[in-house]
Parts: structure tokens; sequence; C-alpha cells
């Protein structure tokens, strides 16, 4: 999972995640849409191959890319974890909150 992490954190890694989502893309296909070399867009993909996050299929001497959704979607149930507990002790801080101001009003009302 560490390695998904670190392969999405950069933004051009992203944007290539997007345009292989729906359609498989060839390595110079995906390197048209950006403004660095086809050895960075190479380098860019190999980090995503290897996190799993897109499968390669040769096809002759092309290389083509395609999102992996099932590695995509372990990651993001694994992001969502922290979102679900985080919203957890959010919920259980504001809880806590509202008894003590209701004890607070209480202890007025009763002077």
């Amino acid at each position: 999972m560490e390695a998904a992490i670190r392969a999405i954190a950069e933004p051009r890694r992203r944007e290539i995640l997007r345009l292989v989502w729906t359609s498989e893309l060839a390595a110079g296909e995906i390197a048209r849409h950006f403004d660095v070399t086809r050895p960075a867009i190479s380098q860019h993909l190999r980090v995503l191959k290897e996190a799993g996050l897109v499968s390669e299929r040769r096809n002759g001497t092309r290389r083509l890319y395609r999102a992996r959704p099932e590695s995509i979607a372990q990651l993001r149930a694994y992001l969502e974890s922290y979102w679900d507990e985080n919203l957890r002790l959010l919920k259980q801080a504001a809880e806590q909150e509202e008894q003590r101001g209701t004890r607070r009003d209480r202890r007025h009302k009763g002077n």
C-alpha cells in the first residue's frame, strides 16, 4: 500500500491514471499529454506499474497501459478508512462537547 500512496503523491501520476482509467493507451500517447520527456513519462509509468496501479500489455513494440480498478479500489478503501476514523473521532468529540454544554446549562438553571 505504501508504494501506491507514494505513486499517487505525484500529480503527473494521478493525471496518467485518469488518462488510462477508461482506455488502454500506449506510452507515447500518454506522453503527448505532458510537457516532459517521454523517458520521464516512462519512469512515472514504471512507478505506477510497480505499485500495482496500472497494467502493461505488449503489442509488438508498443507497451499499452491501463488502470487496474481493483488495485485502485483497495487504495481507496485504505484511504477512506482514515476518513471514517477521523469522522468517528469528530462525532465523538462533538457529542462530548454537547454533553458538557448540557451539564453546564443544568448547573446554571439550578442557580
